[in-house]
């Protein structure tokens, strides 16, 4: 029973400080460091325990086993949380058939987000370019919206590090 314990703590050690790194990461990219740097001290201290462990006793396969896993577990668990926390903002570029873009235009004001418009020219002809500044939190309706307007419009998801004035959509209120 101890020895499963033991196996269990290392693969859940793992899981913790590889998703903690995955969500410092994230952090320091934003520009947020000291909150990087916080995670990151809670981090080291996990992963040199769980190693340590192993270390102890690197003759037990199963040891190596929970921590490889713990590890490749942890990658998915950060993603999964990194999408949940969804921090940011974005900056969609979207470009819809032509014969539903100023409805679509009207559509998106109404449901709160900010809209720029510019034109473009592609292989089939002049674009209007939907640029909309949004936070990362309000994506899914920002998408299920153009997509329900215009299954086939082209769009692009741009990670906005910063941004200063103009308007950004939120969900509060949404």
């Amino acid at each position: 029973m101890a020895a499963v314990l033991g196996y269990l703590f290392i693969f859940i050690a793992r899981v913790a400080d590889v998703s903690m790194a995955t969500v410092r990461i994230i952090m320091v990219v934003r520009g947020r460091r000291l909150l990087g740097a916080i995670i990151g001290f809670f981090e080291v201290t996990i992963f040199l325990t769980a190693l340590a462990r192993v270390l102890g006793d690197l003759s037990d396969p199963l040891n190596i086993l929970a921590y490889a896993l713990g590890f490749a577990t942890g990658n998915y668990v950060g993603g999964w949380v990194e999408e949940r926390l969804a921090l940011g903002f974005a900056t969609v570029e979207i470009i819809p058939d032509p014969a539903v873009a100023d409805g679509l235009i009207t559509r998106l004001r109404e449901a709160g987000f900010g809209v720029t418009v510019m034109e473009g020219e592609g292989r089939e002809g002049r674009r209007k370019i939907l640029l909309v500044g949004t936070g990362r939190k309000a994506l899914p309706a920002l998408t299920g919206l153009v997509c329900s307007a215009d299954p086939r419009a082209f769009i692009t998801v741009l990670d906005t590090r910063h941004a200063r004035g103009g308007f950004y959509h939120t969900r509060k209120g949404k």
